[in-house]
């Protein structure tokens, strides 16, 4: 009963997936190349993380 109010950590990895990748348009679309290529490098970690949470169940 109790987990039923343990939060997410694949929701919250979403989230800030998400918000990564808007952070790296927006870095493009100023033509800060560099800032995005970190930004992004830090999505993909993100997304590697959420891939293997959804593998263990």
């Amino acid at each position: 009963m109790l987990s039923l109010f343990k939060a997410d950590p694949k929701k919250k990895l979403h989230k800030q997936y998400e918000q990564k990748l808007e952070q790296a348009m927006h870095a493009q679309r100023r033509g800060d190349i560099k800032s995005y290529s970190f930004l992004m490098n830090d999505a993909d970690k993100l997304w590697q993380e959420i891939s293997k949470l959804e593998a263990e169940t």
